[in-house]
This record gives structure tokens, sequence and C-alpha cells, in this order.
């Protein structure tokens, strides 16, 4: 008689989670050593404990569950396709529980009827944002004169009619003249015209002398637009934004026609603070007063956790209840990197504020805009 075989398999691996080949040859080796060892051939429904190799009573195995101990992790599988394959089960367990538990609390909110407890608010970094002292208040005296005298108050007070210049840094390629191009369309009364060999500085006084309220420079990097410089005239102020996700009409999906030359809606979101109050009114003062509701566009400036998401949307009217909004294009993000007074001005530009990331960044809940 030959020595007693025992296969041991490790938590992770238990034949309930074994594909059915393996299951098959592991079943096969089992019975063989257990025939080799001596141990009783009864395998029937009604068949009691039988006698050992001993002569001992052996019990029946129960039924094999995969239970993971408390300090198992998946990543300590050595084979990628069996990490996979128990990555999959943990993921869908987990998704069994959170579903379960969803219909059990939802049950119970239909039992209570009214008396059920307000729906807890999720925690997120939006709301659990670190208080900023120079939070606008709409009450606030100081606030209300700031407005009525800062470089935005003729365009406020109807006194201008917006006309933008839309330009480029030397050399510009494709893509970032397509760009332009189509911002052009969104932007109304806005003219494109390119650089030249032109610096900035000589610009400004033409722009001034022809009448134009903005300019607005497209940097690029590697035939990517990566930069936006935004300078009210004739006195200012001037930002610099970052730009990043810049996305063409013919790379959007699902993109409506073309857009008309009617005025579009603006909407402005989630800017707060003093210095997110004045990028929102720089931005208001691109588009005339009076929108044309009868074209059905908005241009969207959504701040959040200080990246500015501009989309430009058309909105279709499904019925008297319900409507949708179709996306037109183009679309990009914008984070400031600093605000100067005045008009542009790289070495003697007195800086309102300047974005320095190891002394600013120290908190994931501290924003500025």
């Amino acid at each position: 008689m030959g020595p007693e075989v025992r296969v041991f398999l490790p938590v992770a691996h238990a034949p309930s989670a074994l594909p059915a080949e393996r299951r098959g040859r592991g079943a096969a080796q089992r019975s063989m050593a257990g025939g080799g060892a001596g141990m009783g051939t009864d395998s029937g429904p009604g068949s009691g404990p039988g006698p050992g190799p001993a002569g001992q009573n052996v019990e029946p195995a129960a039924p094999e569950r995969v239970l993971f101990p408390p300090t198992f992790s998946v990543s300590e599988i050595k084979n990628k396709q069996r990490r996979h394959f128990m990555f999959l089960r943990w993921k869908q367990q987990q998704r069994k529980e959170k579903l379960a538990l969803k219909k059990k609390r939802r049950k119970e909110r239909e039992a209570l009827g009214d008396k059920a407890p307000p729906k807890a608010i999720p925690k997120t970094i939006e709301n659990q944002r670190i208080y900023d002292e120079t939070t606008v208040d709409p009450n606030d005296e100081e606030v209300a004169f700031d407005i009525a005298t800062d470089e935005f108050a003729p365009y406020f007070n109807r006194q201008t009619v917006p006309k933008i210049l839309i330009t480029t840094s030397d050399r510009p390629r494709g893509r970032t003249v397509r760009f332009c191009e189509q911002l052009s369309t969104v932007i109304p009364n806005s003219h494109v015209y390119y650089r030249r060999g032109l610096a900035l500085k000589r610009i400004i006084p033409q722009c001034i002398a022809r009448d134009f309220t903005d300019l607005i420079v497209i940097n690029e990097d590697r035939k990517i637009p990566n930069g936006l410089v935004l300078s009210h005239l004739p006195d200012g102020p001037t930002a610099h934004f970052r730009m990043s996700s810049v996305r063409l009409r013919k790379e959007i999906k699902r993109k409506g026609k073309e857009p008309t030359e009617h005025v579009p809606e603006v909407i402005l979101n989630n800017f707060t603070t003093r210095l997110g109050h004045s990028i929102g009114r720089m931005f208001a003062s691109l588009f005339p007063h009076d929108p044309q509701f009868i074209g059905r566009q908005v241009a969207t400036f959504h701040n959040q956790r200080d990246y500015i998401f501009f989309r430009f949307h058309r909105y279709i009217f499904k019925s008297e209840k319900k409507v949708g909004i179709q996306e037109l294009g183009p679309r990009f993000t914008l984070k400031l990197r600093s605000l100067q007074k005045g008009t542009f001005d790289s070495k003697f530009g007195e800086y309102e504020w300047i974005h320095k990331r190891r002394e600013m960044d120290t908190s994931r809940r501290k924003f500025h805009l």
C-alpha cells in the first residue's frame, strides 16, 4: 500500500473558485489518493461515516466555501489570471452587497413615510472646502463699491459694446488656427488677426485706437494650444491661463450643427471669492448684454476646484416640460496662473495674484476662485 497523499489548497484557490477542468483534475487526484490509502468506497447519498486507514470514522466533507481571511489581499496572488479572476469576483460581491443595502434602506424609508430621516449628504471635496475669508457677500457695501468702480463698470453700465480681437503666438500651426476660428464663432463681434511677428506691446495700442475692448492671445506648444492671455482694454486687468483638454468641433461626439450668429446666453458657475468674482466679470464682458433666446445657444464657464470648464451648447426642446442640450464646441479647460493690473507687461507689470504651487496647493480642500 502506497503512502497517503494529501492535497492542500490555499483559501484563494478553493475548488469552488477554480475552472471546471481544474476542479475535475483535482477531484480525480484526491479520489486516487483516498483509494490508495485504503479509504472507503461507499459514497452513496445515504452512506454515513466510513472506516479510515486506522479504523477511525471519517465524517463526510462539508460543502466548501470561499472565505477570505481578514488579512487576505488579492494582490498576494502570484498568478495574473487567477488574481484578475478573484478581483472580479470580489468586485461583483461588493456590488451585490451595496445594491442589497440600498434596497433595504429604500424599503425602510417607504415604511416610515413622512417620518423617514433626511438623506445623508455625501462628503465631497467641494462641500468640505476650507472657508475663504474673501468669499463675496452680495450685501457687502465694500464689494458693491468695488463693482461700481472697477475696470468692468463701463461694460455693466452699458456704456461700451464688446469688441474682441483674437490673435495667436508667432507662426501658429493648423490646430491653433482652427481653434481661433471656432472661438470667433462663439464670441460675437470678435475678429481673428495673426501676429506676424508683432510684439503685444505694439498690438495693444493699435487695439485701443480701433475701439477693441478685449484682447485674447492663444499660445501653443508642439502644435497644441496650451495657454490663453485675456487682457481687458484699455486699463486692464490681464489674466494668464493655462489651457488644456482642447477639443475642436470635429473631435466631439454627437455634436450639433454649426452655431448660428445669435448672441448666446452666458452662465457663470461657482466664482465665489473676490478673485473669482473678478475673473467671472472678465468673462462676462466678452459677450453682449442682451442674449437672443431664439438662437437657443448658451456659453458656460463652470469653475470646479479652480479649473474653469468651457462648454458651448444648444437647447433642444423635446416637449413643454422636457429639454435637452446638444454640444456645439469647441471645448477647453482653463487654470488661472496670474492676474496682472493694467495691460500686458511682462517686465514691469504689477501682479494682483500669482499661483505658487508649493505655497498655495498645501491642501486639496483649499480653493482660490
